[in-house]
């Protein structure tokens, strides 16, 4: 069982507003394994945590990240949707988020901007103590995060993939073989995919078979955890990563 990594997804985001340093840093007190984030790029070309490509969900106030400056988007309170007290709550930037991980500690960064956000990734990356095994990145625009793997080809990348997110399974199956063969063509190193019917134990045993690296987003549910453990998942992401690793007994 313990060979499955758990993830927190946007941080220990069940308890405290997601992609947050007091979420993320919960993780880590927690002895969570993993941390997901995302990262999108500032007019003046920063890059923050934060998911959508506004803030009007978790601030209450509406603002572009790619039409608002750094110094604007810390302005405002990145727990304004939570339950509780959180209104010094802030939008961190990709660097006090590196700053956070502990020595055993990996962060993984879900790409949210387009290929423009790249040259300046690498240089925060380059920037942190953090070694090349404990920064994995994602994303779903296959051609961005092949460009990542050319520019930084010491992190291991994953392709995200709805797989039956949105569509029924029956009209979101996939060909394997297409899909492996795509993988080693943009020298990717697997796939993080949405936990449905389609993640099937053999689909992840015809991945991992290929030498590549399948996660799974997002499961909450501790025995479909369980399920997919035994099926041979590397890893699964949770909004409950602390709570699921006891449950599971991973330390």
């Amino acid at each position: 069982m313990t060979e499955t990594i758990i993830i927190a997804h946007r941080g220990e985001s069940f308890d405290a507003p997601e992609n947050t340093l007091s979420a993320i840093k919960l993780a880590w007190e927690r002895n969570v394994q993993a941390v997901e984030i995302d990262i999108q790029q500032t007019k003046d070309s920063e890059i923050v945590v934060i998911h959508d490509k506004d803030t009007l969900r978790i601030s209450g106030k509406k603002k572009t990240i790619k039409k608002s400056s750094l110094k604007e988007l810390k302005l405002l309170n990145a727990g304004f949707y939570k339950e509780g007290n959180w209104d010094d709550e802030r939008i961190p930037s990709l660097s006090e988020v590196l700053a956070t991980v502990p020595e055993n500690g990996k962060l993984i960064i879900e790409i949210k901007s387009d290929n423009n956000i790249l040259q300046k990734l690498k240089y925060e990356l380059s920037q942190s103590n953090l070694n090349t095994t404990q920064i994995e990145l994602i994303a779903f625009d296959a051609n961005t995060l092949a460009k990542a793997k050319q520019l930084m080809p010491e992190y291991r990348m994953l392709w995200l993939l709805s797989l039956d997110y949105r569509l029924p399974w029956w009209l979101a199956l996939n060909n394997n073989r297409k899909l492996i063969n795509k993988l080693n063509k943009l020298k990717l190193d697997g796939v993080d995919v949405w936990a449905g019917k389609l993640l099937t134990k053999s689909f992840i045993s015809e991945i991992k078979k290929s030498g590549l690296c399948i996660y799974t987003w997002t499961v909450n549910d501790l025995e479909k955890a369980k399920s997919l453990i035994e099926n041979g998942i590397d890893g699964i992401t949770t909004d409950r990563a602390g709570w699921m690793m006891e449950q599971l007994k991973i330390s």
